[in-house]
């Protein structure tokens, strides 16, 4: 059997100025796929190459090539992200990443320094668990419910989950769209990566990254609380840290200008 292309497997789009010598590659979180990208993507047409990938299971489309033996840590997604740079022979590509692929942005470089000049994390955790000294915004008992429900009735979930975590009870539109990206995960899948995601700790591997990282950190995120943000600028030694004009947990939607001029303005 052939192997199966990262184009078809990662669901990738590569568009814009495509003459630019300068990539950026916008990568999702949780629940979300490359259609959260949109709004802000207007922005950087003219001057830069695009890359837009899914994470395996995140779509109806790649839910067949996923795995659960195979996807049972954030490593694997790192591969996958490592994969897609070299088919499109990448390097030093400027990383937009949201949430958990904050993380795996983390690992990818770990494994080959030359993919990124430069990363955007937003909404990025190391640790979503509360610990001894570190506020990660989740209990035990929380993530145990999480699970529970999530299993016992998962459109039920998604559409009680959405609107907390996107958090801007006014643009009532925004939970709409992550409930329809979230419903569309397999639930099965849905579980095992939201475990693989809120069981992870990379607090100890922060240090490790040698490339400029802009912390990019919004108001009232239940998911990824300022605490977690403040951490990340603690321990990634050449990071900055934007606190912008935005709520939730998905700024890109809700406030994509923000995303937009915070990328721009820290680019050099």
């Amino acid at each position: 059997m052939n192997p199966v292309s990262v184009f078809t497997k990662n669901n990738i789009s590569v568009f814009g100025n495509l003459q630019s010598e300068r990539t950026l590659i916008f990568a999702h979180g949780f629940g979300s796929d490359q259609s959260c990208w949109r709004w802000v993507l207007p922005g950087f047409l003219k001057d830069f190459k695009i890359v837009l990938y899914d994470n395996v299971g995140s779509t109806e489309q790649n839910a067949f090539y996923y795995d659960p033996d195979k996807y049972k840590s954030l490593e694997d997604y790192a591969d996958d992200l490592i994969a897609l740079c070299h088919e499109l022979n990448i390097k030093q590509a400027i990383m937009v990443a949201h949430s958990v692929s904050g993380m795996i942005t983390l690992l990818a470089l770990e494994k080959d320094p030359e993919l990124f000049s430069k990363a955007f994390f937003i909404g990025a955790s190391p640790r979503y668990l509360n610990d001894k000294n570190y506020i990660g915004g989740f209990e035990r008992e929380d993530l145990l419910a999480l699970y529970k429900e999530m299993q016992s009735n998962f459109i039920h979930w998604v559409h009680g989950f959405a609107p907390v975590i996107i958090g801007n009870e006014d643009k009532p539109e925004l939970a709409a769209e992550f409930s329809r990206t979230l419903s569309k995960i397999r639930p099965d899948i849905a579980v095992d990566v939201a475990r693989v995601i809120f069981e992870s700790d990379f607090r100890h591997r922060l240090t490790k990254l040698n490339i400029p990282v802009i912390i990019i950190q919004s108001h009232n995120d239940v998911t990824v609380p300022l605490e977690v943000g403040e951490y990340l600028l603690t321990h990634i030694y050449r990071s900055k840290l934007f606190i912008i004009d935005a709520k939730g947990h998905f700024p890109q939607l809700s406030a994509p200008r923000e995303i937009i001029n915070t990328i721009i303005t820290n680019l050099n």
